[in-house]
């Protein structure tokens, strides 16, 4: 079909790209070499399972964060020095306050767009906190920290380390009584730490407590030192490592340990996650005008002598709250020091030990199944019942923990002595996890046995028919494919089998005489005691047999 004349003398459907852009492409890819890596990565491809985009909600979390933040540290002065407010909340005029409270009012109610600013900088800090739990316990769930991706996993449980502490401490920038409060259990938890806990103290706070140098250190690490740090490991977590490893993706139809099913980066990866941007800040934004957050002006200026009743921490930090509320006030006295684990527990011991076995998960499971294989295919939470329990027992924990740092709001509010609340998440954060990983693994078997009759049997239509003999039967509709390939197609094993040989005559197996080797076989039959074997079975002939009878029993008269 012949062309159409164009103004100008050009064939319209011919058109070639202007020659500012052919120039530029061409700078690039002479100096750069980017041409071949362009057509590469324009062509990559993206899974389209809804769960993967909770890490780009984290990322879109951090962009807004930053640019509220610029805006923010405009106006905001970091300063302990002592003045007289004079601005328009009237009910704190002639009120000693510091430069960096007085700031934040003067951000509220003087900075055209200033409270709708901070509070978008509040709520997308709890949205980027969220987003970041909810990516873990993906990754964790589904496997998804296994090799090649080992790094990966610790850099993020490292920015979640980094995140949580970047938030407490812009928490307290105003020096509000409540964000006050907050960084006075920080000096006690400082204080606590053993030898160096005074100098600890002295060095952050410039002198006794609450000292001239809080805020404006905090301020440094806050708007600096940890957003720099999260600038570098985000695009090197979400992008650089991402990129060179390929994607994960659930098991299902057209999906295999060497292929990625998705759609290409451009344009359709790119319009969807341009438009979950746009949906991040809308969102965040219709939050920020409509749910106040941390209204300042109503606690006053940082008092240490007083404390407001029922004060709460932002969610993330609610677990150590309830760690250091439910804690015995336990203390031992050794070489002239007094060391008071009442503090030392929940606030160092509990968090390090949290931490160091998310970052250190990954090799342990590794140790445990004797897994070595590169692993791109997914599990199914449901499929290996051991990780399932271990995860829902750390989440139960937190929960506790968390749920714990209310305790006095839930004995007020329910009308039961706080005595009461204190000893039963004494107990409960001991016997809920272990709880929770026996009733998560008894629901993991038993979906897997459901997904078997699934593919067995299919689904239940509640049609009964009767046979010309009278007998009564009823009519069952098949599983779709995709539902299916995502139960039966082999992926590579979670696990191999570690067990210690039996003793020949009265010698042992090498591998049994170590205490670590045993207490390995242990673990590794507990692992993969239930765990999915998808792929070909004994029981496939057979199911393809019954599979045209119950077609036929399916389809409808006369056909």
């Amino acid at each position: 079909m012949a062309g159409t004349r164009a103004p100008g003398g050009g064939q319209a459907g011919t058109r070639k790209a202007p020659r500012t852009v052919d120039a530029t492409a061409r700078a690039l890819d002479e100096r750069f070499g980017t041409t071949g890596f362009a057509r590469k990565a324009l062509r990559k491809a993206f899974p389209d399972q809804w769960s993967f985009l909770v890490g780009e909600i984290a990322m879109y979390s951090f962009v807004i964060i930053l640019l509220t933040g610029v805006f923010l540290t405009l106006f905001f002065k970091p300063s302990m020095h002592e003045v007289i407010y004079d601005g328009s909340y009237t009910k704190l005029r002639g009120v000693e306050m510091s430069e960096a409270y007085a700031s934040s009012l003067k951000i509220s109610f003087d900075v055209r767009g200033g409270l709708l600013v901070r509070q978008i900088h509040h709520w997308s800090t709890l949205i980027f906190m969220g987003a970041i739990l909810v990516h873990l316990l993906r990754n964790f769930f589904t496997g998804a920290f296994r090799k090649p991706r080992e790094l990966n996993w610790v850099l993020g449980v490292t920015m979640f380390m980094l995140v949580m502490l970047n938030g407490l401490f812009g928490y307290s920038l105003p020096d509000d009584l409540l964000s006050g409060t907050g960084i006075r259990i920080l000096e006690g938890v400082l204080a606590s730490i053993p030898l160096v806990g005074s100098y600890a103290v002295m060095f952050l706070f410039g002198g006794e407590f609450p000292g001239n140098d809080i805020i404006p250190r905090l301020y440094v690490i806050h708007v600096l030192l940890i957003p720099g740090i999260l600038a570098a490991l985000i695009p090197l977590h979400a992008i650089v490592l991402t990129w060179r490893q390929t994607h994960t993706q659930f098991p299902g139809r057209g999906s295999s340990n060497t292929t990625v099913r998705g759609y290409p980066f451009f344009p359709v990866f790119m319009a969807k996650t341009s438009a979950l941007f746009l949906w991040v800040l809308g969102v965040t934004t219709l939050l920020a005008a409509f749910v106040q957050i941390n209204p300042i002006w109503l606690f006053g200026p940082y008092d240490p002598g007083a404390i407001s009743a029922g004060s709460q921490p932002d969610w993330y930090m609610g677990w150590l709250e309830g760690a250091l509320r439910i804690m015995p006030a336990w203390e031992i006295t050794a070489w002239g020091h007094t060391v008071t684990l009442s503090v030392i527990i929940p606030s160092l011991v509990v968090p390090g030990i949290l931490f160091t076995g998310l970052g250190a998960y990954p090799f342990l499971e590794r140790w445990v199944t004797g897994d070595h294989q590169v692993h791109h295919l997914l599990d199914r939470p449901r499929d290996v019942p051991a990780r399932m329990g271990v995860g829902v027992g750390g989440v139960v924990f937190y929960g506790l923990l968390w749920l714990a740092g209310g305790n006095d709001v839930l004995a007020q509010r329910f009308d039961v002595s706080l005595f009461w609340t204190t000893w039963f998440f004494r107990f409960a954060v001991i016997l809920g996890p272990v709880l929770g990983y026996i009733v998560a693994y008894r629901i993991a078997v038993g979906l897997q046995r459901r997904d078997l009759g699934l593919v067995r049997h299919g689904l239940e239509t509640g049609i009964v028919r009767q046979s010309p003999e009278g007998g009564f039967s009823e009519v069952e509709r098949h599983l779709p494919d995709e539902a299916v390939a995502a139960i039966t197609d082999p992926r590579p094993a979670a696990a191999v089998p570690l067990d210690v040989p039996p003793p020949v005559g009265d010698v042992e197996s090498p591998r049994a005489r170590s205490r670590a080797a045993r207490i390995r076989a242990a673990l590794n039959r507990r692992f993969r005691a239930d765990l999915a074997h998808p792929g070909p079975t004994a029981e496939a002939p057979a199911l393809e047999e019954a599979r045209p009878l119950a077609d036929s029993e399916t389809a409808p008269p006369g056909s």
